[in-house]
């Protein structure tokens, strides 16, 4: 496969009821750029706040087929602009700000209007279209349309702006769904989308200066074999940053979001004790924790708690593994779990890893340079499981860790623990497997003493870093602690809450005389 093509296909895109097109983007043009540029769509509506995809006021709306239904669908999805790269939206529909108000204002701006959700208005846009997105998806849903203020919050969790305070905004978010509805075009949206998809037939997707994007596995593996130092992406959560942060370049880059099997949730092994779950690379962190949650219902409230929903929406599961942060969220619960991950190469064809076998140093992995991760397998659940993941951070929601903990086990009836896995996050160089605290567990009875001295060795077990999120010292002694609660939650959950009721020793200082 000649990776470097005489001809390029155009970026076509779906907007206003009819269809754009882009000839030749550049492979670091982001999509809030082009907006706002007078040779793009001049729609300035679109702001720019900390562009790093945290703020939200560079939020819009865009929409694809779903390929999780037997009928076509759309699937509406609420992203950050700023660190989305031009060529990404290719064969999608798209709506920004302007593009609500007709002859009436749409029903979530009127409602933010008449709730008094906007201030300064900096931040409006970036609300509206999170309101928009939600809107088309309460509406898609089953039965009568409603939102809960637990779903506008959710919906809205990545807009980080309140110059006119949360409860105006969640009131106008509930009070949208009360107005007649405003219908989109949605057959010939998804006639148009369907017949973009048709029209390409090159499977490697080159839509611009040595940009890929393949629609099939063998397609993918071919270009990645050829352009060993193309650079991966997948929902650019991270490379977006890289790029307007870091003025980083590449030579070419390889987006894996169009590749079929890459997009694919399935369930293997399910006659047996060794059932997993397959997970796509290439599927959506939102979608990737609600087929997690569905096994395990427990974890819901910690995926609500990865980043906000625009960045969930935009990232994948595989690119927040083999991106190999060690304050990434998704990989402690996930070693906790026993996860596996299938590494392809077009010459030697596929090989698995334990997850915590894929990290060799701080972002550096085990994928050689021809490899791509192409799908995430996770144990289903035992009887007998009992799991927990936690995590600190300085804001609740749409932050990264300063310490996560995920720990995984089973014990037998007379409470003697017969299998242990836990997983750490912002305690090394990379996510890590907690070995000695495990060894301190395993074959002990699951009592207080027990937990108290595995927790002194899982504060010994790793040498984490002091930084800007936390010092050193604290991520150890919480670690220790979040064992500690784990082990309360397990035999006590009652009385979890009740500072009264916990007898376990207090945080000492830290070396400045602040509670650590």
């Amino acid at each position: 496969m000649n990776p470097t093509p005489d001809t390029t296909a155009p970026i076509r895109f779906w907007r206003r009821g009819q269809l754009h097109t882009i000839d030749q983007p550049s492979r670091h043009l982001t999509l809030l750029e082009w907006l706002r540029d007078a040779r793009g769509l001049d729609a300035c509506g679109t702001k720019e706040g900390c562009a790093e995809g945290d703020c939200g006021a560079c939020t819009v709306v865009l929409a694809e087929l779903d390929g999780s239904t037997d009928a076509p669908a759309l699937r509406y999805r609420a992203i950050n602009s700023c660190i989305r790269f031009v060529w990404q939206i290719d064969g999608m529909a798209l709506w920004t700000v302007e593009d609500l108000a007709q002859e009436r204002l749409h029903p979530c701006q009127q409602a933010m209007l008449e709730h008094h959700g906007s201030q300064c208005g900096f931040c409006t846009p970036g609300f509206v279209m999170s309101l928009f997105g939600l809107y088309q998806r309460s509406h898609a849903a089953a039965g009568t349309p409603a939102v809960s203020r637990e779903q506008a919050l959710s919906a809205l969790s990545g807009n980080l702006c309140r110059c006119t305070g949360y409860r105006p905004i969640l009131e106008a978010a509930q009070a949208m769904m009360q107005a007649p509805r405003v219908e989109q075009p949605e057959a010939g949206i998804i006639a148009a989308l369907q017949a973009l998809r048709s029209a390409s037939s090159d499977p490697r997707g080159a839509c611009g200066d040595q940009v890929f994007r393949p629609r099939d596995e063998q397609a993918l593996l071919a270009l990645r074999a050829a352009l060993p130092q193309a650079q991966i992406i997948a929902g650019a959560t991270d490379v977006g940053l890289w790029v307007t942060k870091m003025q980083r370049r590449f030579e070419a880059v390889i987006d894996v979001t169009a590749v079929d099997e890459l997009r694919q949730i399935r369930l293997n092994g399910a006659d047996g004790q060794t059932a997993w779950l397959e997970i796509g690379a290439a599927v959506r962190l939102q979608d990737a924790f609600e087929a997690l949650c569905a096994a395990r219902p427990q974890l819901a409230a910690f995926a609500h708690r990865f980043a906000g929903l625009p960045v969930r929406q935009s990232g994948t599961l595989g690119g927040n593994i083999a991106n190999g942060s060690p304050i990434g969220d998704s990989m402690p619960l996930l070693i906790a779990l026993g996860a596996r991950v299938r590494l392809s190469s077009a010459a030697r064809g596929a090989r698995e890893l334990a997850l915590e076998d894929l990290y060799l140093a701080y972002r550096k992995t085990a994928l050689a340079p021809d490899e791509v991760l192409t799908q995430v397998l996770v144990p289903l659940p035992s009887p007998d499981e009992i799991c927990r993941v936690y995590k600190l951070s300085k804001r609740f929601e749409d932050d990264i860790s300063a310490v996560c903990l995920a720990i995984n086990l089973s014990m037998d009836a007379g409470q003697r623990i017969t299998r242990v896995r836990i997983g750490v996050g912002g305690m090394a160089a990379t996510p890590m497997r907690a070995r000695q605290c495990e060894a301190a567990l395993l074959g002990q009875v699951f009592a207080e003493a027990t937990v108290l001295a595995a927790a002194a060795v899982l504060e010994d077990e790793f040498t984490p870093l002091s930084d800007m999120r936390a010092s050193a010292r604290y991520r150890r002694l919480a670690c220790g602690r979040l064992l500690q609660r784990f082990w309360r939650e397990v035999n006590d959950p009652a009385g979890l809450h009740s500072l009264e009721s916990l007898t376990l020793r207090p945080l000492p200082l830290d070396d400045e005389g602040a509670r650590a």
